[in-house]
């Protein structure tokens, strides 16, 4: 499913819908940034992970049975968490990647939203707010450490800015619900087992709101910024771009005219 793309014009009175991806994109390579949200030119899209999306699919099937029950998963009572699935009239709302849970940010004019996994509730009264992951390795997880892991943290703590911002109380702690495929068996037989574990996460949103407004500044600028050190795509665009003017030093004119045919002329040049 597609919708039409819908790209920030600085001029424009109307809010702008901006994703927590889209934030995250930003965070990588304001360049790409620049060019997806302002220009319209994507990085190009990866295989959806869909086994991963079935264990999505699955976990949210047993906390709903969970929540409609009011009583705790096994794997939040295992963990010693004192809380329950949160219900909410919203919910689906909140995990549609359309709409996701929404907030006005009137500072920069944007509309900031994403979708969540699951949302649970202390006795106390405060969301927990609850990310799944699925990944197949031969250690348990037990946590979140490694340098990629940051987006993981950054996309929690997103979430847990938007529940603030919508007037929950929100603790600081939140988990993934982390599913890891176990290849150890002796054969398939049609069943792939998951060691599952939650691994808490203590957040902070104290960054999110600055970088709303570092990413405005970046879209109202009237040239994309420098590529990233390490984005690759940077760098794939620039030795392309490079490639090209070669071969047009060389006067090999026929080689750039079919290029630009089909297209793949960036934008820069």
């Amino acid at each position: 499913m597609t919708r039409p793309r819908v790209l920030f014009d600085p001029q424009a009175a109307a809010p702008y819908a901006i994703s927590r991806s889209g934030l995250e994109l930003f965070t990588k390579c304001p360049r790409c940034f620049y060019f997806d949200k302002r220009l319209g030119q994507s990085r190009p899209s990866s295989l959806p992970f869909t086994l991963n999306m079935a264990v999505d699919v699955l976990l949210k099937r047993e906390f709903d049975d969970c929540r409609t029950r009011k009583e705790p998963h096994p794997l939040m009572t295992q963990a010693g968490i004192d809380a329950v699935p949160f219900a909410h009239p919203d919910l689906d709302t909140w995990r549609d990647n359309w709409t996701g849970i929404r907030f006005h940010h009137a500072p920069s004019g944007f509309v900031v939203y994403g979708a969540v996994d699951d949302v649970w509730q202390h006795r106390c009264g405060d969301l927990i707010l609850v990310d799944y992951k699925a990944t197949a390795k031969t250690a348990a997880v037990t946590e979140l450490n490694e340098e990629w892991h940051q987006t993981y943290k950054r996309q929690i703590e997103i979430y847990q800015w938007l529940f603030r911002r919508n007037g929950f109380t929100v603790s600081p702690t939140a988990y993934w619900v982390y599913a890891n495929g176990d290849a150890a068996a002796a054969c398939f037989d049609q069943t792939l087992r998951f060691r599952m574990t939650v691994i808490p996460y203590e957040g902070s949103d104290d960054w999110v709101e600055s970088h709303i407004m570092a990413a405005r500044e970046c879209l109202t600028k009237h040239a994309p910024p420098p590529a990233a050190d390490d984005c690759a795509f940077c760098r794939f665009a620039a030795s392309r771009s490079a490639l090209l003017m070669q071969f047009l030093h060389a006067g090999e004119h026929r080689v750039a005219d079919a290029v630009e045919r089909e297209h793949l002329i960036d934008h820069s040049l």
